[in-house]
């Protein structure tokens, strides 16, 4: 993935299954058997019954992986008896395109276009497309929040309206599939942050620090964050989960230090973190360059500054965080094993 002439788009299909291990592992391996793609990373979350897929490859074989995935999820998963705690309208929920190397936005473009298109006339289902792909849309349905509002259950009615009628794909509800929505977006991290604290204090947080806040006239204190509160049953934690769609404005440090603050004031223990997915290499360096010169500290070694940023932000406390497998740039290990339980962000679109 590093060399400077590789082709390469991330493909981050959000299946709403977290909890077969049968249907999880089918996904995989119908994105593994693609000839063309590598998987790197399965994150399923028990809470939020929902499993986030990356894998990358040049344009064509990506969007084979994720038409094949598609067709996997189609024979196993029924949104009539699906529940969890994050918010879905599909069996594929949201799959973006992202550029890594050697590709434009333009290019991811095009290539949620052509699964949209081919997803919809094979399965016969609605997909909508959002963010880059979605230019020239009316404002109303241009983002996932947008797209998604009212989830699944109103989905009858929603299809019935000629304001949503679907970029491809029947105008019509398909109750055992749902919607999806498709899109090119730039990097995002997904990122929560875990409590000993109620659901309800954790939206609480969630709600002052997103950028949309409680609504226009009460925005929140981050941008570029989109952020949920929920509780997580199997592990007795709740979590602020957020999506940074700007690592850059938001930095992972700034996002873990106002969660701590807002905890602090409600009297609520931070008791770590952790990141769904892949997490980008500058992203980390930035959190350790923040600590170092806050804490004064002389370390040199990239490793290290790895380990430091583990250490600081608890990135461990729910499940192992390897940076080997985790890290997305510089180097890369060969595909990683499936993890076990892992909750999902927001949207990680």
């Amino acid at each position: 993935m590093s060399s400077s002439s590789a082709v390469i788009v991330e493909c981050v299909p959000n299946f709403s299954e977290g909890r077969r291990r049968d249907v999880i592992d089918a996904i995989a391996d119908a994105i593994r058997r693609t000839s063309g793609c590598q998987l790197l990373d399965v994150d399923a979350g028990h809470s939020t019954n929902r499993t986030v897929y990356t894998f990358v490859g040049p344009p064509g074989p990506v969007v084979e992986g994720a038409l094949n995935a598609a067709r996997a999820a189609s024979v196993a998963i029924d949104m009539r008896e699906h529940t969890g705690e994050h918010p879905r309208m599909g069996a594929l929920d949201v799959c973006p395109f992202v550029p890594v190397a050697g590709v434009t936005m333009d290019d991811c473009v095009r290539c949620s276009r052509e699964f949209g298109r081919r997803l919809g006339e094979e399965l016969h289902v609605p997909v909508f497309l959002y963010e880059a792909s979605a230019h020239g849309a009316a404002l109303h349905r241009r983002t996932l929040p947008q797209i998604r509002e009212g989830e699944y259950e109103q989905l009858p009615s929603k299809l019935k309206q000629e304001e949503w009628r679907p970029d491809y794909g029947p105008g019509e509800f398909v109750p055992r599939w749902g919607a999806t929505v498709t899109g090119a977006r730039s990097p995002l991290v997904a990122y929560n942050v875990n409590l000993l604290a109620t659901k309800q204090q954790a939206h609480r947080i969630a709600l002052n620090l997103r950028e949309q806040g409680r609504g226009p006239k009460a925005p929140g204190r981050l941008k570029a964050v989109k952020a949920i509160g929920w509780y997580l049953q199997e592990t007795d934690l709740a979590q602020v989960s957020m999506n940074l769609t700007d690592y850059k404005t938001t930095p992972l440090h700034v996002a873990f230090e106002e969660c701590c603050r807002e905890a602090s004031e409600l009297s609520l223990p931070v008791v770590g973190s952790e990141v769904v997915g892949l997490l980008p290499l500058e992203a980390v360096l930035m959190a350790a360059e923040h600590y170092i010169n806050k804490e004064s500290l002389f370390v040199l070694q990239e490793s290290q500054k790895v380990r430091l940023v583990v250490d600081r932000l608890r990135l461990s406390s729910v499940s192992e965080f390897k940076p080997e497998e985790k890290i997305i740039e510089g180097p890369r290990p060969q595909p990683r094993r499936e993890s076990g339980p892992v909750e999902t962000g927001p949207t990680v679109p």
